[in-house]
């Protein structure tokens, strides 16, 4: 995020003793900010929205669902709610489940299959620490049960803010001088009526921030907003009592010092040099500070001052920190104040207090509960049964209590929607000139209509093209024109990739795993339309080395050298490219010529595409052979050659996983290094992104619903201190900072990686993630086939994104069980690029039909390599080159 100022400052003292306080400094024009090339997204999107989070009060309140009270294996008591509900888009039934700890609320989505009883157990066990739960927990059958779950969700946070806004005049350096300002200037009226609008406190209904509202003995106005959805009440200094004889200004203070985050408006002719000389240690108590100018020209710049405590939070600041569009200013402030106040309650004093008062009430609803009668009187069900059938004598009985159970559920919801306490509130402040961002996330349809419903494997191939593998043949895809079958079905393709940087494809096929084969074509080849092939008109490997390869994986695009490692049962072969690619770019003919028995020709039909000689003509040298105690389920090689901690300078390091565990491998050297496993008994690995932090190599270990940060050089880590937990087990995961995607059969959830927090969760059906080499790809279900869903999935019709000849949509009248698959490409530049928000919105009225914020869209990075660190340096440092590199 750019956030690798931080200054200390001495604090009054306190008790006798001095404290100093360190803050971090956000201005967008901090050398740190300049050079980071990966930060924070400057498109303001909430961190954690009330809409996606607040599971309890959206899901399961006022809806038929269970609740069930325990104790883990650690003695501590645990509440856990389950409901069954169908999605919306998807037409999947899904089990949504919320585990009520003292450190907090846990959620999982798992997906309900047909004919196949789902127990209480195996929703446990999905769970970090859960699966080895002894004693089974017990159901709780009382409607009041929803209150008192309503309340541990609540702990969460507010929905609705308070936000100090301070007045302050240059030269002023004291919290009695700040606060003694009586009146503002007419700048500061003119940004507080660009923050919201003016109420009159006497008799308001709404949210009032503490304010009194009765007999105006805290001022008779104040300034008042609401932004999607949250209620936003400002505490202003000039409007809060103002008292000639108290310099101190005791109430103002009361209130703004209890304000977890302060803007403070500096009234000076010298924007610049006031950001830089304020010190956030003139106002105690808060723990971030907005500071806001404008200039004659009504350009308003702005910095942020944050408690190093404080979590990293977005939106980053744009460089440099200047808005010219004065609402589109705004709108980042209130995002970036709502995300601040949200990062705050992460710090370890409100952990604590959180943790304390989550404690405290558990233990008192585990106390209360357990000891309740009518637990005992209903049918108790059994640990392994979720809404299981009610004995016939009992029905009547259960069927009132049911009933009984969603009418104080929805009283419960309606309470506090009409209190204001609701996420996804009904307020709204929209008007005709509402300015709508377009999400990040947003994407392009690539391709309308794509002929299978079974894709194996994808990679994409330049701007316009994909070469996508399926279970009918392999194809390659033109942006929205055409496609063709270059193999057939008999080439059972399990993996593919495009090497562009030396002109290659590379496929591994096989009917089974004993058979796998990995070929090797020219991509200048597969330019020219030709006869769809068979296996039998392609030639294998011609040494026998390669068979029964049933996994590779090989470097990163862009580095010096093309290296790939191939699993043949729990053997390992390093290869090397025998060109590097700076090499094959300056002199591209080097890469062909060299090439023993490559030739093409139209006239023969005897090759199409002639197979490379793998082993003794493409790659250098096999490096070496690794003999594993496992057979390896997924490998990432790391581009290690730079970094100073390398073992050894040069040294090929693979990320090998396996069942439950991951190991790091040096393919010079064959030594095998322990790296991070996982306990329990149902592990499901997902995979390991490699991230780069001060030039040193981080693994992003993805499992079950768990993303685990681990560094290579430190020993295996059991601190869950920086793990992230996915609401739905994920299939893919794609690293596209600042964002991390995870993409199941039906969903798509976004988070910042920087700190785990979700952002955004589409659901889309049968979907797909197809490629990520470059610009994010994926498949799903045309929606025109799915009634009533078309409303929340639209495509960008703009004319100028596809070319004049487009393929017919599909039929009207096609069969419901043929649901064709459509294409979709978020561009990776929207989500990595920290673009001035200026430059990011557009006005709703005319704009052209897209997905709706409920189903947005998505993106990916320039530079594969990435960073959680605002110190991270995703490049090898200067006067170091790569092995293999010209030099």
């Amino acid at each position: 995020m750019g956030l690798n100022i931080s200054i200390g400052l001495q604090q009054p003292e306190v008790d006798g003793q001095e404290h100093c306080r360190r803050f971090r400094i956000e201005n967008g024009d901090s050398p740190g900010e300049k050079d980071e090339m990966f930060g924070s997204p400057s498109t303001p999107v909430l961190e954690n929205p009330e809409y996606q989070t607040r599971w309890y009060f959206k899901y399961f309140l006022g809806k038929l669902h269970q609740n069930y009270v325990g104790l883990d294996n650690d003695k501590q008591a645990f509440f856990l709610s389950i409901v069954l509900n169908e999605d919306n888009n998807t037409c999947v039934p899904l089990c949504r489940a919320i585990l009520f700890k003292k450190t907090g609320a846990q959620k999982i989505s798992l997906p309900v299959l047909q004919n196949k009883v789902l127990t209480v157990k195996q929703i446990l066990s999905n769970f970090p620490n859960m699966d080895k739960v002894e004693k089974g927990p017990k159901e709780i059958f009382s409607p009041d049960i929803q209150k008192d779950l309503l309340l541990l969700e609540e702990q969460e946070g507010s929905v609705n803010f308070k936000f100090g806004v301070i007045y302050m005049k240059q030269g002023q350096t004291t919290d009695d001088e700040i606060l003694s300002n009586e009146n503002g200037s007419y700048k500061f009226d003119q940004f507080l009526s660009l923050l919201g609008d003016k109420i009159k406190l006497k008799g308001w209904d709404k949210y009032r921030g503490g304010l009194d509202i009765k007999g105006d003995m805290t001022g008779k106005y104040s300034v008042y907003t609401i932004y999607e959805g949250h209620e936003i009440m400002f505490h202003v200094s000039t409007l809060l009592p103002y008292s000639r004889d108290n310099r101190q200004q005791v109430e103002r203070k009361r209130h703004i010092g209890n304000d977890i985050v302060n803007i403070v408006f500096i009234d000076a002719d010298d924007q610049e040099g006031v950001h830089s000389q304020f010190n956030p240690t003139c106002i105690n108590a808060p723990d971030v500070f907005a500071v806001v100018t404008i200039d004659g020209n009504n350009q308003y710049r702005l910095s942020v001052f944050s408690d190093e405590a404080v979590p990293l939070f977005g939106p980053g600041l744009p460089c440099p920190p200047v808005f010219n569009d004065p609402y589109l200013f705004r709108e980042f402030l209130l995002v970036k104040l709502i995300n601040g106040e949200k990062a705050t309650f992460e710090t370890p004093t409100f952990a604590r207090k959180r943790q304390r008062t989550l404690d405290m009430l558990i233990k008192d609803l585990y106390s209360e509960h357990m000891t309740d009668a009518r637990m005992t009187m209903l049918n108790r069900r059994a640990f392994s049964d979720v809404l299981a059938e009610t004995p016939r004598h009992s029905r009547l009985k259960e069927d009132s209590r049911q009933i009984e159970f969603v009418r104080i559920g929805q009283a419960l919801k309606l309470e506090a929607i009409v209190r204001g306490d609701a996420p996804t509130s009904l307020a709204s402040a929209g008007s005709a000139g509402t300015v709508f961002k377009r999400s990040p996330w947003e994407a392009n349809c690539f391709y309308p209509v794509f002929p299978s419903q079974t894709i194996v494997c994808a990679d994409s191939w330049g701007d316009s093209k994909l070469i996508i593998g399926t279970e009918e043949g392999v194809y390659i895809v033109e942006d929205g024109s055409s496609h063709r079958m270059l193999f057939d079905k008999s080439l059972q393709v399990r993996q593919l990739s495009v090497v562009e940087a030396h002109g290659i494809l590379l496929l591994r096929g096989g009917l089974s795993s004993k058979e796998g084969k990995i070929y090797v074509f020219r991509l200048s080849q597969m330019e020219t339309p030709a006869e769809t092939k068979s296996r039998l008109e392609v030639k294998g490997p011609q040494n026998g080395k390669n068979e029964g390869a049933n996994l590779y994986a090989i470097s990163r695009p862009g580095g010096a050298r093309l290296r790939m490692c191939v699993a043949i049962g729990k053997k390992l072969v390093m290869f090397q490219w025998k060109h590097s690619a700076a090499w094959t770019q300056w002199c591209p003919s080097s890469d062909t010529d060299t090439i023993d028995g490559f030739t093409f020709s139209l006239g023969t039909q005897k090759s199409f595409f002639k197979i490379l000689k793998w082993y003794f003509k493409h790659f250098q040298r096999c490096l070496i052979e690794i003999t594993l105690n496992e057979t390896p389920t997924m490998m990432t090689i790391l581009d290690s050659g730079w970094s100073p901690n390398s073992p050894s300078y040069g040294d090929i390091l693979v990320c090998v996983g396996y069942k439950n565990h991951w190991d790091i491998v040096n393919g010079r050297t064959g030594y095998n290094q322990h790296l991070h496993a996982v306990e329990g008994t149902k592990v499901n690995l997902v995979t390991a992104l490699d991230l780069y932090e001060d030039q040193e190599i981080q693994l992003l270990l993805c499992y079950n619903h768990t993303c685990h940060f681990q560094k290579i050089n430190e020993e295996s880590s059991s601190t869950s201190d920086f793990d992230f937990h996915w609401n739905s087990v994920p299939t893919d995961i794609v690293c596209a900072f600042p964002y991390v995607i995870a993409f199941t059969s039906n969903t798509m959830e976004i988070r910042l990686i920087v700190n785990g927090n979700l952002i955004h969760t589409m659901t889309m059906p049968k979907l797909q993630l197809i490629a990520s080499k470059n610009d994010i790809f994926f498949a799903t279900t045309a929606p025109e086939f799915f009634s009533n869903k078309t409303d929340r999935l639209f495509v960008d019709v703009r004319q100028q994104d596809f070319p004049k000849h487009s393929p017919p949509s599909s039929p009207p009248n096609a069969s419901p069980e043929v649901r064709p698959l459509r294409i979709y490409r978020i561009p990776i530049h929207a989500l990595s690029k920290s673009v001035h928000p200026d430059n990011n919105c557009t006005i709703a009225r005319g704009s052209p039909p897209t997905w709706k914020s409920a189903d947005s869209k998505l993106t990916i990075p320039e530079q594969p390599r990435v960073s959680r660190s605002a110190t991270s340096s995703p490049v090898p440092p200067k006067g170091k080159t790569l092995p293999g590199a010209i030099k």
